[in-house]
């Protein structure tokens, strides 16, 4: 029997990876210009990192992390998010002991999550995500969503939606969850039994229920910006005022409040109609309490977080415009043992100076060896044979207009590196 991939992953085949380094490479890029520096965090981490992080009432905890006890019986889970493991990384190597504010990114980190897979989210997906910590300000937030939007906007995708709400704070969260469990109590038994556990344990979390019916009730759930404190209110009246001096269109949407415990006040999605019911291409925002909650002092924090494959799911459904997949420079045709060692040794000296250069590995015909090059997509050819091998010159053949040009062999590398 044939051994295939794990349902919810998939392969990135070579013919496809160029589009990945297009991306990676503009996300690398925008992050150089706002100051952010990457860091990298393990695929595992111990298990109760995300149960105090992420939260236990999360469908991430309930449902959908991998978890497994190691051969030393220690619980150790594969990340299903990017942010608990930075914020771990950053108390551990004490970098609050930095000059604030802390920027940093992480790009093409391995998310694992039991769920059932659906377009641009697999069960192993690939996350870009940024953090930013010691900074309090609603400009921080401001600054995360236009990073967000000016990637997306420069990979050439246009009808996207940012969406923003605030959920408050530990301190007016207490007068929220008190309206919002006196609303639900009334619908507790028409709940699913997901919510019916967590409706006295993290009210909050239902409002975050995917089934029908639970998103059903909630519709006419008390709003929580309706019962912001002074300082909430103020931030998010604040970032209302960013977003607009920067003329950048955003919606209210009261529906938002994350499916992850640690976030405070400002949280976004950025949203694309073309992926499918699941429209949110990027989300986050702000997780005060996080850093305290995981052993450090208190700090303020925001980030957000970015499907790769959905990402490029948004960009093949809008047709966005890819680069051309690298291509190479020369391809060395030759028959015979002398003339195939010369053309090997040619194609080595051109890679060492910079110019992709290939050669038959195949032993086929001249004939196959031009088809091959053509398959290759090569912008020349260079012939070698005995007679050019006796004369010390080759054929050099442009593949785009099919002049051929005679140059001597010991001048093919300063030919092609001019």
């Amino acid at each position: 029997m044939q051994i295939q991939a794990p349902k919810g992953t998939k392969d990135v085949l070579p013919q496809d990876s160029y589009k990945w380094q297009y991306v990676e490479g503009k996300i690398r890029e925008l992050c150089r210009l706002y100051g952010i520096s990457e860091i990298r965090t393990p695929v595992i981490e111990h298990t109760e990192l995300f149960l105090r992080g992420v939260g236990d009432t999360t469908d991430i905890v309930q449902k959908e992390m991998y978890t497994f006890k190691d051969k030393g019986d220690r619980s150790i889970t594969l990340k299903p998010e990017g942010t608990a493991g930075v914020v771990r990384a950053f108390l551990e190597n004490r970098l609050f002991n930095e000059t604030m504010p802390q920027k940093m990114f992480y790009l093409n980190a391995p998310v694992f999550r039991y769920e059932k897979p659906q377009a641009g989210r697999l069960r192993e997906h690939h996350q870009f995500g940024v953090e930013i910590f010691g900074a309090a300000s609603y400009e921080t937030d401001a600054e995360l969503m236009l990073l967000a939007l000016n990637l997306l906007k420069e990979l050439g995708l246009e009808d996207l939606e940012l969406k923003i709400n605030s959920i408050g704070c530990e301190k007016c969260r207490k007068e929220y969850n008190k309206a919002l469990y006196d609303y639900l109590k009334g619908h507790i038994d028409s709940m699913c039994r997901t919510c019916q556990g967590r409706f006295e344990r993290n009210p909050m979390r239902i409002i975050d229920c995917k089934e029908e019916h639970c998103k059903e009730i909630c519709k006419g759930a008390p709003r929580t910006i309706d019962f912001l404190c002074d300082d909430c209110r103020a931030h998010f009246e604040g970032l209302k005022r960013c977003l607009d001096a920067c003329g950048v269109k955003y919606e209210v949407d009261t529906d938002i409040v994350r499916g992850l415990d640690y976030y405070t006040r400002t949280v976004f999605e950025i949203v694309s109609n073309n992926v499918g019911a699941q429209g949110t291409v990027c989300g986050g925002g702000r997780y005060n309490n996080l850093v305290e909650e995981l052993g450090g002092q208190p700090l303020p924090a925001v980030g957000f977080g970015l499907g790769l494959e959905r990402l490029l799911l948004v960009m093949e459904n809008t047709k966005a415009i890819f680069p051309d997949p690298p291509r190479i420079k020369v391809c060395f045709a030759a028959v015979g043992d002398e003339p195939k060692l010369r053309a090997f040794s040619l194609v080595q000296q051109l890679r060492e100076n910079g110019v992709s250069a290939e050669f038959d590995h195949m032993d086929r015909s001249m004939k196959a060896q031009f088809k091959y090059a053509n398959k290759l997509e090569a912008e020349y050819t260079v012939v070698i044979g005995e007679d050019e091998l006796r004369d010390g010159s080759a054929k050099v053949k442009n593949m785009a207009d099919g002049i051929e040009t005679m140059v001597m062999l010991d001048e093919i590398v300063d030919f092609f590196t001019e």
